[in-house]
């Protein structure tokens, strides 16, 4: 049965690059030549970068090919791995839908199309043979204009049996300048209802804790831990939960090396603040959940202990995780009840 519960994953940064490539060979000409050997673009998807806008430049090639007819593929595959390698019952897909809809569209009609686009994701992600439970998170974006923005949110709240909440993605370094706009925007999210997480505290350069009240939980987070922790109080009464992508800090250049989240994880475990460790882009890095928990523990970052907590907490934080228990707590229940019935039958024949 599938333990784990994966709370931050971009759709544009899950397609392991292998399923990209094979797909660029058969759909797309232009991108076929551009990389024509596998070993060759591999190297070229998956190589750390020096910053995170660099590193967000590859969610753009992505998005150009997950087109409403190619994005049934790609999620298949996606879930496929996610059931099969990973062991995830629960997956919480986050990607902006504006920028799936099709650019030769108007403006007013791409924002209609985006329904259409959250509808194909989620049918997508019913995959009988490999059940996993699925939901969307949509993604402001700092490269949109306020009236799409507006309109993500509404679409959010529009849309509950396919989507469980909403973020703010498109790299930190734009937030400053456009901070009493997305106040403006998350106080409106807080109002229709929606669960709210965002990309904060992130990279030095995203670190905004007017942001924070609105929040219920922290997209990546760790700053605060490495150079804000008078504010860990304010986020373990506030109930808010990191989303910790270890990978991701490494591939960014935003930490020089894992050894570096020791003191993330000393200091939340003190304070009472949750962690749950996700991958973010498993595509882009091609690594999937349990190294990163794997990766954690033979760094000695983590102990055991310290990893079924977080692995609770994903499922305690978990924006659409229908139970009160995580999937091993049920199966426990399971194997117990199923005892007890063997036992009172031998009780009753003997």
């Amino acid at each position: 049965m599938a333990l784990y519960a994966e709370l931050h994953r971009h759709l544009g940064g899950a397609v392991v690059p292998r399923i990209l490539w094979r797909y660029f060979q058969r759909n797309d000409a232009q991108l076929a030549s551009r990389f024509p050997n596998y070993p060759d673009f591999e190297q070229f998807y998956t190589q750390p970068r020096n910053t995170l806008e660099e590193y967000l430049e590859l969610h753009s090639l992505v998005e150009s090919v997950q087109t409403p007819q190619a994005l049934p593929y790609f999620i298949y595959r996606l879930i496929r791995g996610a059931y099969v390698f990973e062991n995830l019952a629960y997956l919480e897909l986050r990607y902006t839908p504006y920028l799936r809809t099709d650019h030769n569209l108007s403006q007013n009609q791409r924002l209609e199309q985006m329904a259409e686009i959250v509808k194909v994701v989620g049918l997508a992600c019913e995959v009988a043979e490999y059940p996993i439970i699925t939901s969307q998170i949509l993604c402001m974006h700092t490269r949109l204009p306020y009236e799409v923005n507006q309109a993500i949110l509404h679409l959010a709240a529009a849309m509950p049996n396919y989507v469980c909440g909403v973020d703010l993605a498109g790299g930190d370094t734009a937030y400053g300048e456009r901070m009493t706009e997305f106040i403006d925007l998350y106080r409106q999210a807080r109002n229709l209802g929606l669960k709210t997480t965002g990309h904060l505290y992130e990279t030095t350069a995203g670190c905004y804790p007017e942001l924070l009240p609105y929040l219920m939980r922290i997209g990546h987070g760790i700053q605060i831990p490495l150079h804000y922790p008078e504010l860990l109080p304010q986020v373990a009464q506030a109930g808010q939960c990191l989303e910790v992508c270890p990978t991701t800090y490494l591939q960014t250049g935003t930490l020089e090396s894992l050894d570096q989240l020791r003191v993330v994880f000393d200091r939340c475990f003190e304070a009472g603040v949750d962690i749950a460790i996700c991958t973010d882009n498993a595509g882009l890095h091609n690594v999937r959940l349990p190294f990163e928990y794997e990766n954690l523990l033979t760094q000695n970052l983590i102990d055991f202990k310290e990893l079924q907590a977080c692995q609770e907490a994903a499922f305690r934080h978990a924006f659409a995780w229908p139970y009160t228990e995580p999937p091993a707590s049920l199966l426990s229940r399971l194997l117990t009840e199923t005892a007890d019935e063997e036992n009172f039958v031998v009780s009753s024949v003997s």
